[in-house]
């Protein structure tokens, strides 16, 4: 008699190996490709998993037989496979050398939509904007490729990538939703804050990309594909929400005109600000002109469209998307205090780009953070000799020509100032020089121990802004430390200069008082023995006995605590918990090295 839980060979499997399939199994239950069944991994969101116990060795990957039973059932698969047998049927219409029949069945060519996946996948909208950033990263990174016919990479794929990707810096300029910038060797990142959603992502540089044989852009086309459909729904709902018709429509003369800035306009056929009903009404009657209007005269749709375009946008200006969408009515009321920030950081102050420095990349800032900014060009809002320019941007030592009415300064500061969120002194970014150091905003200070002094300096300039106060002038900081020297120079009179004098006194005794509570808890004293002292001094009758008290110093108590906790701990946790204490000694060495070059660097330069 076999035992009660006697299992025969080859009957139904349990445990892992019920659990999970690898991933030549999983093709052969799928009957399809391993491109095929890649793409549908990306397609659908399924990944590998990591089972407790490989049954079929190390060297194998695993799914969950629960993710294929879903495969197994989706419809897209059906699809996929339809593609296949049809491309198998142009390979050999072209191998005939039956061109007429290739050609044909190229024009039939299945096709599938990828609406039904993003609903299923991101079931709220919330869930969408949490997972953008590599989208916005990916869309980006395909938007500055060049766009030559014949490379691996399809030319309307790039156009459609960098129509996304315009659309969306749009919404954010418009919004004033950035929040972050950074420049790194990366490239340049981005964080903004939609419906309460951080979402970062990185932006390349403005240079001329060389695509490479070690990148598998079949992988990154599959991503690519999903992305684009993800991006362009986010950007459908945004663009609704501040009430803006959605697609704009992109006018390639346009675009030519404008290089690598925007050349994104609308086809509105009235404002913006209408309600929906009106709009619906009156775009109605306008398909019933257009009809009439094409039945009647014979023109070409896309004449059409464009001499519509022209009428209503009367000058070319590139960046009219932004334009119209600035224009268009949202109730500030529900604004936050941080967007209110944003939007008047740059209020009433225009800007003017060289041609030498990343328009793109400034424009976008810029206009996210309420100024106006113009370059070199046809279509510019206003031109280089306008005299209410306050800040012109340039990037090489000589200038042909400068204005006393503007600061000159280098692309860095417009960054500094939008991290910093104040406007910055302009004399440390001026051409020819070296400018600060160029600070993280994605790095906390407090957190790492450490605080560059350029860091401190900013602070300083963040408090005197929030409080109004600005520094008198021809006073350095000795003369308002010293109230003596204001009553010389008759700033402030006796009265206000006792007041003060006073004011400093306090501190001064506060910050000595704290400096010595600070050193007795370095040195290992405790509060009550501090107390203990203290009566004493008073009664002079215990001094004796304090002399000879031993102070366990806190430190030592306190690695006795850690000891005795470490003994009760399992040995995962033990193991983490000494990984903790590793990593937490690393950052204290590397901000002792970081002061040590500091303490350096001000000896060598006062030497």
């Amino acid at each position: 008699m076999p035992p009660k839980h006697y299992r025969a060979p080859g009957k139904k499997k349990e445990g892992n190996a019920a659990k999970y399939i690898t991933r030549t199994k999983a093709t052969k239950y799928l009957q399809v490709s391993l491109n095929t069944f890649r793409k549908l991994c990306i397609l659908k969101g399924i990944f590998p998993r990591v089972p407790k116990k490989k049954f079929e060795g190390n060297h194998k990957t695993y799914y969950s037989m629960k993710d294929i039973t879903f495969l197994a059932h989706e419809p897209l698969l059906e699809k996929l496979r339809h593609k296949r047998a049809h491309e198998k049927k142009v390979k050999k219409a072209k191998a005939r050398k039956n061109k007429e029949l290739a050609e044909r069945l190229l024009n039939r060519m299945p096709t599938y939509k990828l609406d039904r996946l993003i609903l299923e996948r991101y079931p709220t909208f919330v869930d969408a904007l949490r997972d953008l950033d590599d989208c916005l990263t990916m869309v980006h990174l395909f938007a500055s490729l060049p766009a030559v016919e014949g490379e691996r990479i399809q030319v309307k794929r790039i156009h459609n990538c960098r129509r996304l990707s315009h659309e969306w810096q749009a919404f954010i300029s418009r919004t004033h939703s950035l929040r972050k910038t950074f420049i790194s060797v990366k490239g340049i990142y981005y964080q903004a804050e939609v419906q309460g959603q951080k979402i970062t992502w990185l932006t390349p540089h403005a240079l001329q990309q060389v695509l490479t044989d070690d990148v598998d852009f079949n992988i990154m086309l599959t991503f690519l594909e999903f992305y684009e459909t993800l991006l362009g729904f986010v950007n459908f709902k945004l663009y609704n929400s501040i009430n803006v018709k959605y697609p704009p429509i992109l006018d390639p003369r346009l675009e030519a005109l404008a290089a690598e800035l925007y050349a994104l306009f609308r086809y509105v056929a009235t404002g913006s600000t209408r309600k929906p009903a009106e709009n619906q009404s009156i775009a109605s009657t306008e398909e019933k002109k257009d009809s009439d209007e094409k039945m009647d005269t014979g023109v070409n749709e896309s004449d059409l469209q464009l001499a519509q375009l022209q009428h209503q946008l009367p000058s070319n200006e590139p960046g009219a998307l932004m334009q119209l969408l600035e224009d268009s009515n949202n109730d500030d009321d529900d604004v936050d205090q941080d967007t209110i920030e944003c939007k008047t950081l740059f209020k009433n102050l225009k800007f003017f780009l060289s041609r030498e420095v990343p328009r793109e990349a400034l424009l976008f800032i810029i206009r996210a953070f309420g100024g106006v900014v113009s370059w070199e060009g046809e279509g510019t809002p206003f031109e280089e000799t306008d005299e209410d320019i306050a800040y012109q941007i340039v990037d090489r030592p000589t200038q042909g020509h400068k204005f006393l009415s503007r600061h000159y300064v280098q692309p860095q500061w417009v960054f500094d100032c939008v991290n910093a969120r104040i406007i910055l002194p302009a004399d440390a970014y001026m051409v020819g020089m070296v400018p600060p150091p160029h600070l993280s905003p994605f790095v906390d200070d407090e957190a790492e121990g450490y605080m560059p002094e350029y860091a401190e300096t900013i602070k300083q300039l963040q408090a005197t802004a929030k409080k109004n106060v600005m520094p008198l002038p021809d006073l350095d900081n000795q003369d308002l430390a010293d109230p003596q020297n204001l009553i010389a120079d008759g700033v402030m009179d006796r009265t206000q200069a006792n007041e003060a004098a006073g004011e400093r006194r306090k501190l001064q005794l506060l910050e000595k008082q704290y400096h010595d509570e600070l050193k007795m808890e370095m040195s290992g004293i405790t509060y009550s023995a501090t107390l203990s002292n203290k009566k004493s001094e008073n009664s002079g009758s215990e001094e004796m006995q304090h002399k000879d008290e031993v102070v366990v110093p806190v430190s030592t108590e306190k690695n006795d605590e850690d000891d005795r906790a470490k003994l009760y701990m399992s040995r995962k946790k033990r193991g983490l918990y000494e990984a903790i204490e590793i990593s937490n000694q690393r950052k204290k060495d590397k901000v002792a090295v970081l002061k040590e070059r500091k303490r350096k660097a001000a000896a060598s330069k006062s030497g």
